[in-house]
């Protein structure tokens, strides 16, 4: 969904996008919200009433349970429930897989607010966050994380013909151009960073609703990943999405990199996913499970969790 910002929680859109994107078209918030509340008191329920759970050891658990619950956003192309009333998403379709191979044949998608992801993980609504959540310093304070799936670079959705010229946040700045972004989104802090007032900034719900703000001339732009902007506006006549451009951060030009998300005792369950998502890398079996979901080869990625901790 979604990135280095003062309070280090998100949309699972880094997004990933982080990131991020939005939930799955025709399904209001509330069913995805309420669906994922019983399978969360499902999970919590079986877990608990388990005496022969093993206990210190998350891998061993979730194998003697055969259930692993994921925390997701929601959130189109990451974790979501389609038209048929079934949880997907890149993250939900990559959990699927490797779990099974790590022994555990059962995911229960849990979901929840983007901003909700980390306190639940840390009070164990779930057992790991699969929202392809940006990695970044900060929230590596508080949680490990796998090896990024994806990276990703910024893009904004603006009006037919780009007619402000807005390509990068500095544009924004200079040209005083009414920004808005997604809540808790990486880019609140890209736009803050190239000198935009944080105060001035619009806060919407997530990318449906910030091209909906562009058509309709609420905002002159809004921020997201390149991966959602360049899906949501495929049938607007009214906007378009800019070429992807890597916002600057420190002086540098950044790369964001989305991953599974695990509370910092549980490094063997990190190490034994981070052992397969490697295999499907290198097999090229990733990139086939993320082009669904509309990923690009430019979106695959060499990174390192330590990398984007730093």
């Amino acid at each position: 969904m979604a990135p280095p910002l003062s309070n280090p929680i998100k949309t699972a859109s880094g997004r990933a996008d982080g990131g991020r994107p939005g939930r799955a078209p025709g399904l209001p918030r509330r069913a995805v919200l309420a669906s994922a509340a019983a399978l969360g008191a499902v999970g919590a329920l079986g877990a608990a009433g388990c005496s022969r759970v093993p206990t210190g050891d998350t891998l061993a658990r979730l194998k003697s349970q055969g259930t692993v619950r994921l925390g997701i956003a929601g959130e189109a192309p990451y974790g979501y429930i389609n038209d048929e009333g079934d949880f997907t998403g890149e993250a939900v379709e990559l959990a699927k897989i490797i779990f099974k191979r790590l022994g555990v044949g059962d995911v229960q998608p849990v979901a929840t607010d983007f901003s909700s992801l980390i306190p639940g993980l840390k009070t164990q609504q779930f057992d790991v966050v699969s929202a392809g959540m940006y990695i970044n310093k900060e929230r590596c304070q508080q949680v490990i994380f796998s090896d990024p799936e994806y990276q990703m670079l910024d893009s904004f959705i603006v009006r037919k013909g780009n007619p402000m010229g807005l390509h990068t946040y500095e544009d924004v700045v200079k040209k005083k151009a009414k920004f808005g972004t997604g809540t808790g989104y990486a880019e609140i802090g890209y736009a803050v960073g190239a000198g935009y007032k944080e105060s001035d900034i619009v806060i919407l719900q997530d990318q449906v609703a910030g091209l909906n703000a562009v058509e309709a001339g609420r905002i002159d732009v809004f921020g997201g990943t390149a991966l959602t902007t360049r899906g949501v506006v495929k049938k607007s006549r009214k906007a378009e999405a800019t070429d992807p451009f890597a916002p600057i951060v420190d002086g540098k030009k950044h790369v964001d990199g989305g991953g599974f998300t695990f509370r910092p005792s549980d490094t063997k369950l990190r190490d034994a996913f981070n052992v397969e998502i490697h295999k499907m890398k290198k097999s090229g079996e990733l990139f086939r499970v993320l082009k669904r979901f509309g990923f690009t080869k430019a979106e695959m990625t060499t990174l390192t969790a330590k990398e984007l901790c730093r």
